[in-house]
Parts: C-alpha cells; sequence; structure tokens
C-alpha cells in the first residue's frame, strides 16, 4: 500500500510551497492537485492553475511523485496538454503522473467556457478520443487526427516524455466504458466510490466498484497486477480521512483488504471542503507513514530531532 495527497492549488505560493516541501518530508509517495479553471465555490478565489503549480512543485521537490488528480477534456485539447504532460515530466526528471478523467457533467470549468452540457455518452465519447490522441501524440513521431471532437495536424511532443513510453497515466473510471479506457491505456485506475452519508454503505461501493473492475479487466484480457489502483479517500465518503491518525491507519487497511495499491487523502483546509487539523499530517507521518515505506528508505522527517 502507498499513501498519496491531494493538494488543491488554493493557497498563495509562499503556502503552497511549503505544504508540498512537507508532503515529500512526511513519506507520502505521491502528491496532486486539482486541475479545474475552478472548482465550486472556491471559484471566488484564491485558486491556481494545476501546470504552473506542478512546475514549482517539481522544483521545490526531488523525491515523491506528482500529478494532476485529474486533468479532463472539458478544458483541455490533447496537443498542447501532450506539450505540458512532456515539459513536466522532463522538469521532474521522469516523476510525473498523469491522472486524467471524463470531466465533470455541469461544473464551472463548462459554463465559464460556455460549453453546452454533454450527455454520459457523450462524455465518454470524448474523453475516449481525447485518451486516444494524448497517448498517440506522446508515442508516436508526428499525429494527424480528425475526430468527433478534436482535430490535430502533424502534432508533435518532441523530444518525448523522460519516462519511457510516456509518462503513465492514472485514468478515472466509473462507467463499463470508462473502465475499458482504463484498462487499454492506464497504469492505474481511480474511483472514489459513491456518495453517501453512510460509512460502511460508501465502503461497499468501494468494493463494488472493484469487483466491476475486476471484472473489466477479465473481459479485454489485461493482467490485474499490471494496474494499479487508486482510491480516493475523501470526495464521496462521509467522513474525513484525516479525521484522525488512528482513522486514516485504518482506511488504507482497509483499502489494502479490497485490493487497492494506492489511497489518496487531501490536505487539511481550515475550513469548508476538508477541514480538518494539520497537526493530524504529523501524528500520520510519525507513526502510519513509516509502515508503508519499503526497508532502508528514509525521509526527510526521520533525520529531525
Amino acid at each position: 500500500m502507498r499513501a498519496g495527497i491531494v493538494i488543491l492549488p488554493d493557497r498563495p505560493w509562499t503556502i503552497g510551497a511549503q505544504r508540498w516541501r512537507r508532503a515529500e518530508a512526511y513519506g507520502f509517495a505521491h502528491a496532486w492537485t486539482y486541475d479545474h479553471i475552478g472548482w465550486r465555490d472556491l471559484v471566488d478565489g484564491p485558486w491556481f492553475d494545476a501546470v504552473p503549480t506542478l512546475t514549482a512543485a517539481v522544483l521545490t521537490t526531488s523525491r515523491i511523485r506528482l500529478g494532476t488528480m485529474v486533468a479532463s477534456p472539458n478544458f483541455r485539447h490533447p496537443a498542447h496538454f501532450a506539450r505540458e504532460v512532456v515539459t513536466l515530466d522532463d522538469i521532474s526528471r521522469g516523476r510525473l503522473v498523469v491522472g486524467v478523467g471524463a470531466g465533470g457533467v455541469a461544473g464551472y470549468d463548462t459554463r465559464v467556457l460556455g460549453q453546452p452540457p454533454l450527455t454520459p455518452r457523450t462524455r465518454v465519447d470524448r474523453f475516449a478520443e481525447f485518451l486516444h490522441l494524448l497517448d498517440r501524440i506522446l508515442r508516436d513521431e508526428r499525429v494527424t487526427w480528425r475526430g468527433e471532437h478534436y482535430t490535430v495536424v502533424d502534432a508533435r511532443a518532441t523530444p518525448g516524455c523522460v519516462q519511457s513510453p510516456r509518462a503513465p497515466f492514472v485514468v478515472a473510471a466509473t462507467g463499463p466504458r470508462s473502465m475499458r479506457l482504463a484498462a487499454r491505456y492506464g497504469t492505474g485506475w481511480v474511483t472514489t466510490g459513491a456518495r453517501t452519508n453512510d460509512l460502511d454503505a460508501w465502503w461497499r461501493t468501494v468494493a463494488e466498484a472493484g469487483r466491476r473492475f475486476d471484472d473489466v479487466l477479465g473481459a479485454v484480457g489485461r493482467d490485474p497486477a499490471t494496474i494499479d489502483r487508486y482510491l480516493m479517500l475523501d470526495p464521496a465518503s462521509p467522513v474525513y480521512s484525516l479525521s484522525s491518525a488512528g482513522f486514516f491507519a485504518d482506511a488504507l487497511a482497509r483499502a489494502a483488504e479490497y485490493g487497492f495499491t494506492d489511497a489518496v487523502t487531501y490536505w487539511p483546509r481550515s475550513s469548508g471542503w476538508y477541514a480538518g487539523d494539520e497537526a493530524v499530517l504529523d501524528r500520520i507521518a510519525a507513526d502510519v507513514l513509516p509502515g508503508l515505506r519499503p526497508p532502508g528508505q528514509t525521509t526527510d522527517s526521520d533525520a529531525r530531532p
């Protein structure tokens, strides 16, 4: 089991830089940020863009893997995003993970651009085309494509990613079609479970999602051992995963029981979404995360007096 953390891009970099450095020092295996033009009531600000935030995070860390959770076709174009992926992978020297998803149904990212709402079927159609093109552009020398949702002419991503054959994709998926996309393109699959007010009921939705993904992998002939499984602990659960160090440890253990390789929490905020106490992170770093690291691996926090 590996643990990761989402750091929302809602604070000036004087504060954000400290959080990314602390995430690495604490011993998290990976850290992520949301990729939105604006998100829910935080659209009123402050709110910062994902790609510059990740660029700065790359330069202020040295080991932790970093990525989008998740980039979407609501406002990203695969030809331009491929350039951003290559650049981030180069600056990070191969630490980038590309979290991708189909995009929200009717969020600010859609409204601000004046886009009409898409049906669930059309969103997945667009997502399939987005993934196909992003994958091709990052792998092939030149790509020309005219599809239903995107057109690219002589698209290139030279010099290509540091990671071979490209930076890994972690694909968010809930339905059978999007799960098939995760099975085809992903080195990892992401789920949140279904939103509910009952914790045990939420865990049942997590387990059910895992079983459905097993069925998809079997249907397409993909070895389950070749794809990681990421559980987002907080967007749909009724209990914030950092409510205590003990609760977080229990959540990691239960996720592992259900076959997940990775579990992701959220940096505590002072109020509103993911409100919590940052002191819990110190206790997790001392009592929980060391047990997840391979023998002999240390973090900056291990060297503290």
